[in-house]
């Protein structure tokens, strides 16, 4: 009945006109950062979080919310349209989602990919919503000692689960720790790595890192590939429906997506990249049926499984956020900073402090996914007309409005001068096939966790032990050692690595 009483009090909130508008422009302009390659939903939150200073704390989150998941939905549009994945999660859905296209199939790869990302939205959302209270129950008998040892094991996560090279990973990690320490110490007030710039004595801000490694780093690398690369679809999309034989292929698909994706969509580091890969691995081990199209030549399973997978993560990565106020990935670190430029501590505190905020995001979510059935369907021959938009009059703009909303921030023209240098580490990362996301987890979570290591050892007047003598905090360094040696085994590793590689 308290789940039924909340949920009344979230769609309350979210069914007035200006949250139902921000709502529409978050679910409108993330369908339009996925359609274009390139263009993911971390540089375009990142781009419009300044924009958000002046929206009242819930609309600001249920927009950029919007943006999130229906970056999820547009950049399967891409994916099967033109062979290019509009957003990272979508580089499954390209396998077969292109296939399908040239075949004259596009109509009923971007109905399952549709249909399939609303039903896994739904039932994400529905996760959140009946894990959230306990969850919260539970993150109030965390201490400090336990939050450090939950971050640790994030931030382990986020390494075992991030794709490529392990040592990378733990590398950017670590980048990220040490950029987070940049600014004023809390305790002592002296400014610390900030080599008399005083710019950075309040730090190095998050919107800056975003926009300069996940926006312009983007821009440029995508800038260097030929124009022969740049397909253009043109093809007519016919016949939108899925058959009777398509829909008995996609039901199953989408229920396995929806379960792996909500799964791991909680998972630190998981997300839905993992998600979708893992979801596309699952759909190649079940056996074909008579008749049916092998994966890799148009199989539409492969389309509604990953599909589903990635959307359902998108909504079960805000459980981890909401309830513990820890971040599962990049997109969610950067929600974090949207929360704390309008004094929100995420974390359990939330639903009890702010329950109209809580509820009204997770109701809006529903409605969210409702707004982007209407928009990708209907509209795909829009979308279509937008990816011949030459990227010589495209990405010139993209840059002028990174600027502008970066320069608004602070009325400060140095961050202007770093926004283009992360831009141009950001490229550096690409050349190098480093992923950056965990860079910016560690950037996050690192002035969280030194504040509760500092805080710990205060409380234990200095006794190291303190982290495991307590079996809450014991356990999850446990669980984080045990994923480390898991991942380190030379089966394990040799698994991991093949998981990432389609051909």
């Amino acid at each position: 009945m308290d789940l039924i009483a909340n949920l009344s009090l979230g769609f309350g909130v979210a069914f007035t006109p200006i949250n139902l508008m921000y709502a529409f422009i978050g679910c409108l302009l993330g369908t339009l950062i996925g359609v274009l390659p390139g263009i993911g939903p971390l540089a375009t939150i990142a781009m419009l979080l300044p924009a958000t200073y002046a929206l009242p704390p819930v609309s600001a989150l249920i927009m950029l919310a919007g943006i999130y998941y229906g970056a999820q939905y547009g950049g399967s549009t891409t994916a099967i349209l033109v062979n290019l994945p509009g957003e990272s999660s979508s580089v499954v859905t390209v396998i077969d989602g292109y296939q399908m296209a040239r075949k004259g199939r596009a109509g009923p790869a971007l109905a399952a990919a549709g249909m399939g990302s609303f039903f896994a939205g739904c039932v994400g959302t529905l996760v959140l919503a009946a894990f959230a209270v306990p969850l919260t129950e539970v993150a109030f008998k965390f201490g400090p000692a336990e939050y450090f040892s939950l971050m640790v094991l994030g931030l382990i996560g986020a390494v075992v689960l991030a794709s490529g090279s392990l040592l990378k990973a733990v590398g950017m990690i670590l980048v990220g720790l040490l950029m987070g320490l940049v600014g004023t110490d809390v305790n002592s007030g002296v400014a610390r790595y900030s080599f008399d710039i005083p710019e950075l004595t309040d730090g190095v801000g998050f919107i800056v890192i975003g926009m300069g490694i996940f926006g312009y780093g983007e821009i440029i690398s995508n800038l260097g590939k030929h124009e022969s690369e740049r397909e253009v679809f043109t093809a007519k999309v016919q016949g939108l429906f899925p058959t009777k034989a398509d829909f008995l292929n996609i039901i199953p698909a989408v229920l396995r997506g929806t379960v792996l994706g909500s799964m791991l969509g909680i998972l630190p580091g998981g997300g839905a990249l993992m998600a979708a890969f893992a979801a596309y691995t699952v759909e190649k081990k079940t056996p074909l049926k008579p008749g049916e199209v092998p994966f890799g030549q148009g199989n539409i399973r492969g389309v509604a499984a990953p599909e589903s997978a990635n959307n359902a993560a998108s909504q079960t990565s805000f459980i981890p956020l909401l309830t513990l106020g820890i971040p599962p990935n990049a997109v969610m670190a950067l929600m974090v900073g949207a929360m704390t430029i309008h004094n929100i501590q995420p974390g359990p505190q939330v639903m009890t402090s702010n329950p109209q905020l809580f509820w009204g995001l997770i109701a809006s979510m529903w409605i969210g996914n409702a707004m982007l059935i209407v928009l990708n369907l209907p509209l795909i021959s829009i979308w279509i007309k937008l990816l011949t938009v030459p990227y010589r009059w495209l990405y010139p703009a993209i840059v002028l409005f990174c600027a502008i909303g970066v320069y608004s921030t602070n009325n400060n023209t140095f961050d202007i001068w770093m926004v283009g240098l992360f831009g141009a580490i950001g490229y550096l990362f690409v050349k190098l096939g480093t992923e950056p996301a965990p860079l910016l987890l560690g950037f996050i979570l690192g002035p969280m966790m030194e504040e509760n290591l500092r805080r710990a050892l205060l409380l234990s007047r200095g006794d190291w032990s303190v982290f495991v003598t307590r079996g809450l905090s014991a356990s999850l360094l446990a669980v984080a050692a045990l994923l480390l040696v898991i991942v380190m085994l030379p089966a394990v590793k040799k698994s991991r690595e093949e998981a990432f590689v389609e051909d």
